[in-house]
This record gives structure tokens, C-alpha cells and sequence, in this order.
């Protein structure tokens, strides 16, 4: 039974990667190309103005580009080689683990079936709303931040061929750093579906998701989401959307949750060299999310609600 099990999940996993690679290999491509063309300091430059609405330098908007046009880690290198006070540090961190890998998880949302202008509104708006709030109530901070490590000095790439073969290196990565960790995903979850695991999952996780405002198969989709990120959870989701049944409305539900907080481990423990506190963020994050999400599922849930009225009022008049 392991054995079948294993296989399948193979198979998923690797249909799942070709489907999610085919986005991100070109994405990260282009990305990549567009570190080393006018384009990147352009779009800094015209956000720099800004930077002062949010309580933040203009160099801050170095980070903000590359963790949105590129991933954390970018990010989080750029930090790392700017002097900047610990309130600047936190609202960047902030700002990022709401919007980062944007271009990316963006389409990611597309290939589940989430409409793509409510990801990137969601996640922009958070991310801009959270820095005016913390700037306007955090009047500490001032003191310059200390970093936990010191960045290592990247390589100077020259000509187009480098820049090229860079690029080329960096979304093949990409791709490789999917494949290691969803086909193994998908072999556990077939090994858990078979073994009729992931339905004493669901039933755990009922309360939670009830609470949220989406039915019980819902819960693979936002463990999946919660604890690996919405890039490496696709496969996850996209295969609990297929064969768990999962509605329209719940699963676009799911994702307002997840894009405001998604990879909740890796994210958090990911902006500790920043020396900046990562519990208030972890808790920001947690609350903004269940918050938002119970906003939206109400709304959602009153407006059918509205409609079934008004069709039963039609039939019976």
C-alpha cells in the first residue's frame, strides 16, 4: 500500500511542479534580468517619496523592492548592508511578511483559482496600512539596529552573458528548491490520504476552519499554506481544490487568510539576525489574518444569504 501510495504521490508531485514551474521559472528569470537593467533603481526612485508617509528613509525602499520583486532573503541582504533605526527594521519586516515574493505567489493564487487583483490588493494594503499604524503609535525605535550576522559580500557580475547565465542559474534554483520539497509533500499526503489520516485532520481542524467562515476540507488547504507558504503550499492547494472539493468562495476565503499569514515558521524565524522583536510580529501577522478573514467570510456569507432570499422571494411571488 506504501508502495502505491508513494507512487502516486510521485506522480502528483511532479505534475504539480511542472505546473507551478512553468511560473516560476519565467518569473524569477525576468526578476532576475531586471536586478541588472535601469529598471529596479527606477522603480526605487519613484517610491522613495514615500518612504516618509510610513515612517521610513529612502534607502528603505531598496529592501521593499527587492522582497516584493524577488523573495525575503533578497530582502533581507539589502537590510543587512543599510544603516537603519530598529523601528525601520520592523516596519520593513512588517510590511514584507505581508507582501513579499509578490510577482510569484501572485500567480500562484491565479493557478488555484483566486482572482489576482484580491491577492495583490490584500497584501499591498495590508502591508502599507500596518506601516502608517505602526508609525503613527510606535514612538520608540530610534536607536540604530544591530544585526545578528554579518552579510556575505555578493559577486559583481559583468557583462550580459554572466548576468544571463545568473539568471538563468537562479530560476533553475527555483525550480529544484520546489521539486525537494513538494514531491515529497505529496508522497506524505497520499500516504495520509490513504491511510484516511488527513480525515481525522479535517475533523481537528473543523472547529478552526468553521470559525473562519469555510467548511472542514478546507483544512488541508490552509495547513498546507500556514506551515509551508503560499509558493511551496500551491501544490498542496491545488490538489485539495481538485479532490477535496472545495468551493469558489472557500478556498478564495483560505487565501485572504493565508496571504497574510503564510509560512508562519519560516517567515518569522527568518528576520531574527535583524535583532528586531519576531513574537510581536508572529502575533501582528496571527491577528491581522483571523481579523481580516472573519471580515471577508462575513460579508461573503450575508451577501448569500441576501441572494438566496431574494431568489426564494422571486420563486414563491
Amino acid at each position: 500500500m506504501l508502495v502505491e501510495s508513494s507512487k502516486r504521490g510521485i506522480k502528483v508531485g511532479l505534475k504539480t511542479t511542472w505546473t507551478l514551474g512553468k511560473i516560476i521559472f519565467p518569473v524569477t528569470l525576468i526578476v532576475a534580468l531586471l536586478q541588472h537593467t535601469p529598471v529596479l533603481p527606477w522603480v526605487i526612485k519613484l517610491i522613495t517619496p514615500l518612504m516618509n508617509v510610513i515612517g521610513l528613509s529612502g534607502d528603505a525602499a531598496i529592501p521593499l523592492v527587492l522582497g516584493n520583486f524577488l523573495n525575503l532573503y533578497a530582502a533581507i541582504g539589502a537590510i543587512l548592508t543599510l544603516d537603519l533605526t530598529v523601528k525601520e527594521v520592523f516596519i520593513i519586516a512588517v510590511m514584507l511578511s505581508f507582501s513579499h515574493n509578490l510577482f510569484i505567489e501572485s500567480s500562484v493564487a491565479i493557478k488555484v483559482g483566486v482572482r489576482l487583483w484580491i491577492v495583490v490588493a490584500v497584501r499591498l494594503g495590508l502591508a502599507l496600512l500596518s506601516a502608517i499604524i505602526i508609525n503613527l503609535l510606535w514612538h520608540g525605535g530610534s536607536e540604530m539596529a544591530k544585526y545578528g550576522m554579518i552579510p556575505a559580500k555578493a559577486e559583481e557580475i559583468n557583462g550580459w552573458g554572466s548576468v544571463l547565465l545568473d539568471a538563468l542559474q537562479k530560476a533553475g534554483l527555483g525550480i529544484f528548491q520546489l521539486a525537494i520539497i513538494v514531491i515529497p509533500l505529496m508522497i506524505v499526503i497520499q500516504i495520509l490520504k490513504d491511510l484516511k489520516w488527513l480525515d481525522v485532520f479535517s475533523k481537528w481542524m473543523a472547529p478552526v476552519t468553521r470559525l473562519l467562515g469555510m467548511k472542514e476540507n478546507t483544512s488541508t488547504t490552509l495547513a498546507a499554506g500556514l506551515l509551508f507558504g503560499l509558493a511551496y503550499g500551491a501544490g498542496v492547494m491545488i490538489q485539495a481544490v481538485k479532490e477535496d472539493g472545495v468551493s469558489k468562495k472557500d478556498v478564495t476565503i483560505a487565501f485572504i487568510f493565508l496571504v497574510a499569514c503564510h509560512a508562519v515558521i519560516e517567515d518569522t524565524l527568518i528576520f531574527v539576525p535583524l535583532g528586531i522583536p519576531v513574537l510581536p510580529l508572529l502575533l501582528l501577522r496571527l491577528g491581522v489574518a483571523i481579523l481580516l478573514t472573519l471580515i471577508v467570510a462575513f460579508i461573503w456569507n450575508r451577501t448569500d444569504m441576501e441572494k438566496r432570499k431574494e431568489a426564494s422571494y422571486e420563486q414563491t411571488s
